[in-house]
């Protein structure tokens, strides 16, 4: 996919690790995915780095604010969607029973934004555009492309999730997809007990053209590998690993690379 200029209502549009180490995070994801951060001053004397790829804009990376690490919130990826109006689908998600982590605010001239957790107990962020659209690239190597909720009760999630951004249900019935019209947004699993003791959330996706040989990489910059490389069926090769830090995502390679 090319430079992407807007988003519309019900698509993931933006990324954000929240972290404990912004200088390790920053090495780690310069190394591996090649990367550009750059630093813009926070009020709290903190920065939030804007993560490029060849200049334009993937995510962005921050460090866990003292209110979250008062929490227990560990180092984790943070993705949004995008909204027509926050408010309204702030109060449309708080009456299909999510609970509501920070009403809308501003964020300067950029968005208006505000922090959910689904019925089931994951989080997503809620984006209503102004200045800033979300990523400028999506659906490339090195780029996100998928975007996954784990969680104990996927009918729970099917229902809170397709009333409130007006997602249509495809997939098999061991593995949800999120479908805007024709176009696959994402997908659902199920927590197995095997996993132990995971806490349901939204996983992201980076697509590259070789799922072991970054894998290796993530593990040669001090990261983990906790689940593949393996093969999906007809689609691709994943694996499910996470930064220094801790903070887990996916890789993606595609069956077809063309």
């Amino acid at each position: 996919m090319a430079e992407v200029k807007s988003y519309t209502p019900g698509n993931f549009n933006w990324f954000e690790l929240a972290t404990s180490d912004p200088s390790s995070a920053k090495q780690f994801y310069s190394n591996v995915f090649g990367w550009e951060p750059n630093d813009s001053p926070m009020p709290d004397g903190n920065f939030y780095t804007m993560l490029k790829k060849q200049g334009k804009e993937v995510g962005a990376l921050y460090k866990l604010m003292p209110d979250e690490v008062a929490m227990g919130l560990p180092p984790h990826w943070r993705i949004y969607v995008n909204v027509a109006n926050v408010d309204e689908s702030t109060k449309k998600a708080e009456e299909l029973g999510a609970k509501i982590h920070m009403q809308p605010f501003d964020v300067m001239e950029h968005g208006r934004m505000a922090v959910i957790e689904d019925p089931t107990g994951a989080a997503i962020m809620l984006w209503q555009a102004k200045a800033h659209q979300g990523a400028a690239v999506v659906d490339e190597p090195n780029a996100f492309c998928w975007y996954e909720l784990n969680t104990h009760d996927t009918e729970k999630a099917k229902d809170f999730y397709s009333k409130l951004f007006g997602w249509e249900i495809g997939g098999s019935p061991d593995y949800t997809e999120w479908k805007q019209g024709n176009r696959s947004l994402g997908g659902m699993m199920k927590i197995q007990p095997e996993w132990g003791p995971m806490p349901p959330n939204w996983t992201p996706y980076i697509m590259v053209d070789s799922a072991d040989a970054y894998a290796e990489k993530i593990k040669s910059n001090g990261g983990n590998v906790m689940m593949g490389p393996a093969d999906i069926p007809g689609t691709g090769r994943f694996a499910v690993v996470s930064d220094p830090q801790g903070a887990a995502f996916a890789l993606y390679e595609p069956l077809n690379k063309n």
